[in-house]
């Protein structure tokens, strides 16, 4: 008996010494530890939530030997070798935390993922960020971080999707963010950044670009080709939208409530993939139409209200067969409404707005069809307008305030409604 356990205790022993090894080994880098442990002294525990992730985050024992029951919102790498577990994801959940991203957070250099967005974090986000050159996912959205990013946006080369909209970050987008060469997303909106906005052209991968909501002047940059979706909403952007043409994979576009000009270019209207243009609350005075668009257009939205559009309203807008949403409303389009616009009504076209214009005449019969429906409004034009008709509910201007606006007779013959 006692020489059985003597022969065994070696492998007792072994035993012990390799999972003494594999325990050490998988130990959570002590820098790593440490930032974690700034970070929540960093937070107002008063804003801890009781079910929330950071009350998880228990220090006596080992963040990454325990991730997945206690400190939630971690991933961790473990290696084979001799090397300590590295902490490779950060992503908090978004239940309000209030304090700073503390500098240490640069200590995490093996973070690949951070993501701190709908909490209330403010401060500036620390410099020693730039440390984080494995990261590809920066999300810092709906926080109310102040100051720039041009000190260390341009250092992590690796980013491919950044997002630091709904803060309060300022001053320029620094042209050397356009080293970021794998960058697919890329979200700034709803900030106080200014100034021109860099060229661009060099993101080769950027697919989706949101400037918008913020106070970035100058005309439009050279954009990358691939871009898919384009926002530039609430800016003050000024002149043409004519190089917009070259980007034919856009489906998306946003350019309202800017300073923009000249005409809506036909090219435009003609992008392959467009399915969204929101021009509205600009400058433009002209709307270009191509004589041929057929089921080749996917256009399904054109909003173009409150600009200075004018002549008579653009015809061949009827040939795009999948638009169904058209808002032309509070410009300066004069003459008769086409006959194709009634003949368009539910078949697509789902919503007409062209109030507040200076359109005259009958409108087409299709306007009183009881079994088309259809949202809209023709009013404050002057039109012959029955008010059974539902979209002529609402006052017209008196012919007179409608003469000093060119109108090209239509030679067209239809049938119209008194």
């Amino acid at each position: 008996m006692s020489r059985d356990m003597h022969s065994s205790r070696p492998l007792i022993i072994s035993a012990i010494l390799s999972l003494f090894l594999t325990l050490s080994h998988s130990l959570t880098l002590q820098s790593d530890i440490e930032a974690l442990q700034s970070l929540k002294l960093s937070v107002d525990p008063n804003m801890i939530p009781p079910s929330s992730y950071l009350t998880t985050w228990d220090f006596s024992v080992d963040p990454c030997e325990t991730a997945g029951s206690k400190f939630l919102g971690i991933l961790c790498s473990f290696p084979s070798g001799n090397s300590t577990s590295r902490i490779t994801t950060l992503e908090l959940d978004s239940v309000g935390y209030d304090g700073f991203l503390p500098p240490r957070i640069g200590t995490l250099t093996a973070l690949t993922s951070l993501d701190l967005s709908g909490n209330r974090f403010r401060g500036p986000v620390p410099d020693t960020i730039k440390n984080l050159n494995r990261l590809t996912r920066i999300t810092l959205s709906g926080n109310f971080f102040t100051g720039g990013i041009w000190t260390w946006i341009y250092r992590l080369k690796k980013l491919e999707r950044i997002n630091l909209s709904g803060n309060q970050l300022s001053g320029r987008i620094p042209a050397r963010i356009s080293k970021l060469r794998r960058l697919t997303h890329l979200s700034l909106s709803n900030n106080e950044f200014s100034q021109r906005i860099p060229n661009l052209y060099a993101l080769e991968k950027l697919q989706i670009l949101e400037l918008d909501s913020n106070m970035l002047t100058g005309s439009l940059p050279n954009l990358p080709s691939r871009l898919t979706t384009l926002s530039l909403s609430h800016n003050k952007l000024t002149g043409h939208i004519t190089s917009l043409v070259n980007l034919e994979h856009l489906i998306s576009v946003d350019l309202s409530d800017n300073l923009f000009s000249g005409p809506v270019n036909r090219g435009v209207l003609a992008l392959p993939r467009l399915t969204h243009l929101n021009v509205s609350f600009n400058k433009f005075t002209k709307m270009e139409v191509n004589n041929y668009f057929g089921s080749g257009s996917r256009l399904q939205t054109l909003n173009a209200q409150r600009n200075r559009l004018q002549g008579h309203l653009p015809v061949k807008l009827v040939n795009l067969e999948r638009l169904t949403v058209i808002n032309l409303a509070h410009n300066q389009f004069a003459g008769e409404i086409p006959v194709g616009y009634g003949q368009r009504l539910g078949r697509p076209w789902r919503t007409l707005f062209l109030d507040h214009n200076y359109l005259s005449g009958r409108v087409p019969s299709e306007f009183g069809s009881a079994v088309v429906k259809i949202r809209g409004s023709l009013a404050n034009n002057c039109l012959r307008c029955p008010l059974r008709i539902p979209l002529c509910r609402g006052r017209q201007r008196s012919a007179s305030a409608c003469h000093g606006y060119t109108q090209i007779p239509q030679t067209i013959q239809r049938k119209t409604i008194d």
